[in-house]
Formats: structure tokens, sequence, C-alpha cells
């Protein structure tokens, strides 16, 4: 086989990638949630030298469009990654509808858009064809939890559904994630604010250390999450209870926390959705119309998206 230099100039890929919900109470940096928002990017090699970004939906107007744009960044890093030459023409059209700077993974949203598409279009490059339009979700959900720093919001993105992640003790860099069935009976809404908060601003608060009493509860609490999740949604409210992150952080969204207080309160499993400062409802049928109902809509925008079963996929669109 001939070697391959670089990109085909005209070949063009376009990804779809689900939000997230990370977190989840107590599975801080490990249990995430596909739901069904999605983001799509088409990215297109071309003759033209440069870079060009369009973007519409969210974040039309804030989001780089240069080469400090994260899906460019993550396209550059996952193609140094596959040792592949950057190429000198690039144009990435972007769709946003994931909301940006609210806890729901917007910027894995944008790290797993990038890996995949810079994967696709090396495959056109080399004449590799995964069918279905498949790509390495290994590689994806490494590089990805290296980029965004925690591997919770991507590996949902990456694979869907809800997942349960870690770092392999025996391979530095690898990340392990497996499924949790989520049964039928629980149903994601999400509470959306105005108000916006980066994650690092969120993160930048929380402790350096918390006594081994509080990380055993902590522990108790998130084994019971999956149990819950998956088979016992009749303990939801119990299992989203958390000591790790959520009160710490309450001075950065008080509003949040207090509408938190007010639906568990109620009975219903809420908790702070990522680094916030949207709010997350786990309920049930018998509970959806009274979680439905509570919240000034002139404050939160009430989402019913779904789990996104699939995760990020990927069509290879011409070369």
């Amino acid at each position: 086989m001939a070697e391959v230099k670089g990109l085909v100039r005209g070949s063009s890929v376009r990804v779809r990638v689900p939000a997230s919900s990370a977190n989840i109470g107590p599975g801080f940096d490990s249990i995430g949630l596909a739901l069904g928002i999605w983001d799509e990017t088409v990215v297109t090699v071309t003759d033209e030298h440069g870079l060009r970004i369009d973007v519409e939906g969210e974040g039309a107007g804030e989001v780089p469009r240069n080469e400090l744009n994260l899906i460019h960044r993550s396209m550059v890093a996952a193609w140094r990654a596959l040792d592949v030459p950057i190429p000198d023409g690039l144009h990435l059209s972007c769709r946003n509808a994931v909301p940006h700077c609210r806890g729901l993974g917007s910027s894995a949203t944008s790290i797993v858009a990038g890996v995949v598409a810079a994967q696709g279009l090396w495959d056109i490059a080399t004449g590799q064809g995964r069918g279905d339009g498949e790509f390495d979700r290994t590689f994806t959900n490494n590089l990805a939890a290296a980029l965004e720093g925690h591997p919770d919001n991507s590996s949902a993105s990456v694979f869907g559904g809800m997942t349960l992640s870690w770092s392999d003790d025996a391979v530095p860099g690898q990340i392990d994630t497996v499924p949790l069935e989520v049964s039928p009976q629980v149903i994601p809404l999400v509470f959306v604010p105005a108000a916006k908060l980066s994650t690092a601003s969120a993160r930048a608060v929380l402790p350096a250390q918390v006594p081994h009493a509080i990380a055993a509860r902590n522990s108790g609490r998130a084994a019971l999450l999956v149990r819950a999740v998956t088979a016992r949604p009749d303990v939801l409210l119990a299992a989203t209870r958390e000591w790790l992150h959520q009160e710490q952080r309450r001075p950065a969204f008080p509003d949040s926390m207090a509408f938190l207080d007010l639906l568990r309160d109620r009975g219903h499993a809420a908790v702070i959705s990522g680094a916030g400062p949207s709010v997350l409802v786990l309920t049930t049928p018998g509970q959806l119309e009274d979680a439905r109902a509570q919240g000034d809509r002139s404050v939160w925008q009430v989402l019913e998206p779904g789990i996104a079963i699939t995760g990020a996929s990927l069509d290879r669109l011409g070369s």
C-alpha cells in the first residue's frame, strides 16, 4: 500500500454528539448520563488555506472561530496522537443545541466531536472502512477524558446511556467505562436557568481533601445509585444524596441549590447537573407531573430530553 501523507482535500464528515449530565449526585467525576440534546458538526478538508468556522445555535456569538475553538483543538490533539499531518485548510460548520456553561457537557460534546471527526477524515485518507459510521470509541474515550480532565461527561457522550468510568491502575491514561442499563422507569428532567457558570469556576471552590467518614458515606450512596438507576427507582432520592461537591458550591449557584432543596423536600431525586447551574431530576412516571410543575418558568426552562442511548455518531460524507 502506498504511504498516505495527509488528509484528502474535499473529504468531509458529519459528527453528532449528545449532551450529558455528570456526577449525578454522589457519582462525582465517574457517572454520566447522555441526554437527547445533540450538537452536529460537519468538517471538510478544503483547498483554501486557513480555518473557517461557522456556528449556529447555542454559543453562536461566543465560541472562538479560530484555532482556539475547542472542536478544532481536539481535532489537532487527535491528529497528533495518530501522527497525522495537520491539514492547511479546514471548514467547520457547527449546529449547536447543547446549552453552554449550564452543566450539560457542552465542552465534552465539542471535544468528542473533534476527536471523532479527526478519525473519520483520517479513515477516508487511508481507505479504512469501519462500517456503519463507526470509529475507535476506546481511543475517543481515553483522549476525550484527558482533554476534558475527567471522564464522566465525555464517556456518556461517547457511548450513550448512563456510564460508569474509572482510570485503569495498570495502564496510565486508560479510561475504562461500563454501561449501566437504566430502568425504563427513570425519566430525566432538566431545569436550565438563564445564568451561566464555567466548570473551572465551579471546581475552584472544591476542597483539596475530605474527611474519611464523609468519603465513606458518599461511596455508599454511589453504590446505591447504581442499584437505583438500574433496578430500584424507588430509592433514587436516597441514592442521589451526596457530600463531596454540591454544598461546597452553594455560593456559586445559590438559586440552583435553593431549588434543589425544594425539589428534594418534595421527594424528588434532584441533583446539580455536572458543574451547574442546571438542576437534573431523575423522576419516575408516578412523580413526573409533580416534578414538571416545580420551578418558576420565568427562571427555569424545563427540558425532557430523554436518554441518548447511542452516543456519538459519524457519517463519512465524501472524499
